[in-house]
């Protein structure tokens, strides 16, 4: 059996005060919205913020139900939101963020979210910068999302 090597996921670990103006206001309104998140069930509260190419931002939070797949992800709120608000406005950056404390390699988005940003890159044709903060520790960031999921999912 060989392994093949299908992508470098590198992304920059940097101090929130390292960040543009631009950065630090999309990680300061999911941090908002995080306080707002819907998760009676995990206690993982979670919020996310967009950037479109207008420069509107738009933010969700994590909704959870107690009849388990029917709740939805901080990521995909946003995203979706965005999508049906905005839909001529592509995505330009992404932050996800939460409020426990916990090692910021630990946190990142489900193979469900991923797919879904990927996507929205892919129908955007350009990248989508991505933030990702556990509650006051270092910002992860990476220049684009598809390097989060490398067999990203393709209808033919």
């Amino acid at each position: 059996m060989s392994k093949k090597h299908t992508s470098d996921f590198v992304v920059q670990e940097m101090e929130f005060k390292e960040l543009d103006a631009l950065d630090q206001e999309l990680i300061e309104q999911a941090h908002r919205v995080c306080s707002g998140a819907y998760a009676p069930h995990s206690s993982f509260h979670v919020g996310s913020a967009v950037r479109l190419a207008s420069g509107k931002i738009v933010v969700g939070s994590n909704q959870e139900n107690m009849s388990y797949p029917s709740g939805l992800c901080a990521e995909r709120v946003a995203f979706f939101s965005a999508g049906a608000q905005f839909p001529n406005d592509p995505i330009v950056a992404a932050a996800v963020v939460t409020d426990m404390e916990m090692a910021p390699e630990y946190f990142s988005p489900c193979g469900g979210c991923r797919q879904v940003m990927v996507e929205s890159e892919s129908r955007a044709g350009s990248d989508i910068r991505f933030l990702m903060q556990a509650a006051s520790g270092p910002v992860l960031v990476s220049p684009d999302v598809r390097r989060f999921l490398p067999l990203t999912f393709q209808l033919p």
